[in-house]
């Protein structure tokens, strides 16, 4: 059939939307997983790792822009997915009778493989599971398969199976989950594994931001003692001591936008995760057992007082960061005023200055123009003097009387023209 090209991502996107799919498992079925934060720059290593494997159990192995892969290896099978912070290994096989934690999967895998993984542990995790017992297992007999541990859990998904956890690390490094079957679906049991696996590992990412968040908090309050000083120092400071006022406050501007620079990234990741954790405990539709504390509500308890820290610390830098620039601005404002006011000052006595300057040529334009006069009209007496020398009838002092005005006249009016022809060259 013709058809319009595809777009760039319609495969990229198409594939996206069945990527992760939970597997389907029998019961009884058991399940070790790793969850390893890794570094971008260690993807090639990772997938060589993968490959290593599939050549060792001679099976395919997969392409290399893949970011999940399920193969079958025999003694157990892998599941391999690949997310943006970490990478996650399941290994299931087919579960036995007796304890289900005595022999976990991870030990059928290969040690030396395990030891060479990039990255580092951040979830270990057993899950078992098991056809529900004929009758319900008191307190102790399910205490005794985790070393004893105080236990969380209920009814999952509608009353389908039981859930049990301790969400300690046991002393093999790995977590525990029991699963008790009631009426599982293959495709359920999966889904189930995946959703309690996920609250694990997203639970930790989210955890990841409170030693930071922790860290933080004596910054900031350094900061906001810091700040509530220069506010206090502003009220009488002088105005020679505001520009080392306002150099103080943006450093102290620059201290809090480094922590803002440094957190807010983790804290609004771990915002995502927790969201993700309060989805995936919603879509396990958990009811309450008798006696025994919800998972939703073990990991809400110790979740909501971590993110509330981080949500304190993202507050607490908005505000100061607020808080500084309004005390910034007040403080450029008043440099400015002080500013305008030393200009005002300056332009004051340039004024005063330019008065003077004019009185005095004022002056000296009086003084040139007496000058030019009494020469000029001595030129003239002298011009009389000569021509009544000659001969005619003149008088040199009547030519030289009638010549004063005339020549002062005369010369006021040039100095004037100069002046004017100056001062238009200037402007």
């Amino acid at each position: 059939m013709t058809k319009p090209s595809n777009h760039p991502l319609r495969f990229a996107l198409n594939y996206e939307l069945h990527a992760r799919p939970p597997e389907a498992l029998s019961i009884p079925e058991q399940a070790s997983y790793l969850a390893l934060a890794t570094d971008p720059a260690d993807r090639q290593a990772e997938y060589d790792s993968i490959v290593e494997l599939c050549t060792r159990y001679g099976v395919p192995a997969p392409a290399p822009d893949v970011n999940h892969f399920k193969v079958d290896l025999g003694t157990f099978r892998l599941k391999w997915e690949r997310r943006a912070e970490c990478s996650s290994y399941t290994f299931f096989r087919q579960g036995e009778s007796g304890d289900p934690f005595a022999q976990p999967v991870i030990a059928s895998v290969p040690r030396a493989w395990l030891d060479q993984l990039p990255g580092q542990v951040l979830v270990a995790a057993h899950v078992a599971l098991r056809k529900a017992p004929a009758a319900t297992p008191d307190s102790d007999e399910l205490a005794s398969l985790f070393e004893g541990n105080l236990l969380v859990g209920g009814r999952v998904g509608d009353g389908v199976a039981n859930v049990r956890a301790d969400f300690r690390i046991h002393a093999d490094g790995f977590s525990r989950f029991l699963i008790d079957d009631i009426s599982l679906t293959p495709r359920q049991a999966g889904r189930m594994v995946q959703r309690l696996l996920e609250v694990e590992t997203y639970l930790m990412r989210a955890l990841l931001t409170l030693p930071v968040a922790r860290a933080t908090l004596p910054v900031l309050a350094d900061a906001d003692r810091q700040l509530s000083a220069l506010l206090n120092e502003m009220v009488d400071v002088s105005s020679e001591d505001e520009p080392a006022l306002l150099d103080r406050l943006t450093r102290l501007a620059a201290v809090v936008e480094g922590t803002i620079s440094s957190t807010l990234g983790k804290i609004c990741a771990a915002r995502a995760y927790q969201d993700l954790v309060e989805r995936r405990l919603a879509e396990l539709r958990e009811v309450r057992v008798e006696g025994v504390q919800p998972i939703g509500e073990f990991v809400k308890r110790r979740l909501l007082p971590a993110m509330s820290t981080c949500e304190t610390v993202a507050r607490l830098q908005d505000s100061l960061s607020e808080r500084i620039s309004r005390a910034s601005e007040m403080l450029r404002t008043r440099v400015d005023i002080a500013l305008q006011r030393q200009n005002q000052s300056l332009l004051s006595t340039a004024a005063r200055r330019a008065k003077l300057q004019l009185r005095l040529q004022e002056t000296v334009e009086g003084l040139s123009v007496a000058a030019v006069s009494y020469y000029v009209v001595g030129l003239v007496g002298y011009a009389a003097k000569a021509i009544k020398a000659a001969g005619a009838p003149v008088n040199p002092e009547i030519v030289t009387g009638i010549a004063i005005p005339i020549v002062v006249i005369v010369a006021a009016l040039g100095v004037r023209h100069i002046r004017q022809l100056v001062q238009r060259a200037v402007t």
